[in-house]
């Protein structure tokens, strides 16, 4: 369960979007269907960890990121949007947080009955305190990774010009 749980986190990671995307919240609705709720927690909680450890890297890391991705990066706290270019270090560090957080999902037994992510769903997890953490250590641990694979940027481009 734990390693279903971190596949079909970073299947909701890697693309941001695309077709493995789709294919994991796909699965992740029929398991829902079948009544199998735990599925859908670690789907979507891997779907919320890139934009959170995107927007920790650019909040905490500054000098790895120019004036407009830490502006972005402070939207994606708030609307969990991607604007980062650079799949080469965003994917790979999101993808270990997602399946970080999509395991520990799985290992703490929370369970998602709608089919879909965010806090607003945070009221009908089951186990919602322990869904809070694994979404939190993926988070980090995705923004320690992209912050430790980002180089920083010369002071001429990561500063206010």
């Amino acid at each position: 369960a734990i390693l279903l749980g971190a596949v079909s986190a970073v299947m909701m990671s890697i693309d941001m979007g695309g077709p493995f995307n789709k294919a994991g919240y796909l699965f992740g609705t029929a398991a829902l269907a079948s009544g199998n709720y735990e599925v859908m927690a670690s789907v979507m909680v891997g779907g919320m960890v890139p934009p959170i450890a995107i927007a920790l890297s650019t909040t905490f890391f500054p000098k790895k990121w120019t004036p407009d991705e830490r502006r972005n990066g402070v939207i994606n706290y708030v609307m969990g949007l991607c604007f980062v270019t650079d799949p080469l270090h965003v994917i790979p560090s999101c993808a270990i947080g997602a399946a970080t957080a999509g395991a520990l999902s799985m290992a703490f037994h929370c369970g998602l009955r709608a089919p879909h992510g965010g806090i607003f769903v945070f009221p009908v997890a089951t186990n919602a305190p322990m869904y809070c953490v694994a979404l939190a250590v993926g988070s980090i641990l995705g923004g320690l990774i992209l912050s430790l694979l980002k180089k920083n940027l010369p002071p001429e481009q990561s500063s206010e010009s």
